[in-house]
């Protein structure tokens, strides 16, 4: 098995050949929302599996490209899709996106991704802030033999989710006109959708939204020391609060529909996040 620091340098190698551009701010792209990815100023595109070592996701809705462009002048780094630990990959694979965005050299990731409403007031189309998460997949990419070059053994996680970047994304959010929730996510393993007693008891430990992505991704990220922050679509209510079977088709529709305020708001985001990191 190839070590992966190793294959990190093989990909970020094979990057620097196509763009010799120095991203600032790196994004992830979730569940119909990558959209985004193809906004950029200067689009170079490179597909996954053009990418040594890059796993590929067979999840709809998730096109598989690093998106290298800029928005308003701001150096980005955009992951169009990202590999889920329900696909039957590793720890490993399913962060590696995430770190080969710190390998570029980001100061910061914003990830976004499609999540089921939990907290009653929710609708379908809301945005939800992330504050906080429950790690409740069973997994974390930490686990194993510990590298000390990337980040310490037992990182805090006190602020996971960064409060400057929290505080940004709140500011472009005003001035995008487009409400913007805060709540905290639970990170189940899926790819089932959650069953109204789950539901129940996720709302009872303090969740606000439920989906099967982003935690193992903050984790790597702040093993790593880079700042994160997490905005949730919320797609569909969760099951016992929708009146109708929860099906992943829903989640694209309701993504396309949002797509304006999550790309205005996305963009102030990134500008904002540019300024707090420097």
């Amino acid at each position: 098995m190839i070590p992966l620091s190793s294959r990190l340098a093989d990909a970020q190698a094979h990057i620097s050949k196509t763009w010799r551009g120095a991203p600032r701010v790196g994004v992830v792209l979730g569940s119909g929302l990558g959209a985004f990815g193809d906004t950029l100023a200067g689009l170079t595109k490179i597909s996954y599996s053009d990418i040594p070592h890059m796993p590929r996701s067979a999840v709809v809705g998730h096109a598989g490209n690093l998106c290298l462009g800029e928005i308003d002048g701001v150096a980005v780094a955009c992951l169009q899709g990202r590999v889920h630990a329900y696909e039957g990959h590793d720890a490993d694979t399913v962060t590696f996106g995430v770190r080969l965005l710190a390998r570029l050299g980001v100061g910061a990731v914003l990830l976004t991704n499609a999540a089921g409403g939990i907290d009653a007031s929710f609708a379908a189309g809301d945005l939800m802030l992330l504050c906080d998460h429950l790690n409740l997949t069973g997994h974390n990419p930490l686990i194993g033999p510990n590298d000390d070059a990337l980040g310490p053994r037992f990182p805090d996680r006190s602020a996971a989710y960064d409060p400057a970047l929290r505080a940004a994304a709140h500011r472009a959010a005003r001035r995008a006109g487009v409400t913007l929730r805060e709540g905290v996510y639970a990170g189940l393993m899926g790819p089932t959708y959650e069953t109204p007693a789950e539901v129940r008891m996720l709302r009872a430990l303090g969740a606000d939204a439920v989906g099967m992505s982003t935690v193992p991704e903050v984790i790597a990220l702040r093993h790593l020391g880079v700042r994160a922050g997490a905005i949730s679509c919320v797609t569909n209510l969760a099951a016992g609060i929708s009146p109708a079977p929860l099906d992943h088709k829903e989640v694209e529709e309701t993504a396309r529909r949002t797509r304006d305020a999550f790309v205005a708001l996305l963009s102030g985001w990134i500008v904002e996040t540019a300024g707090v990191i420097g």
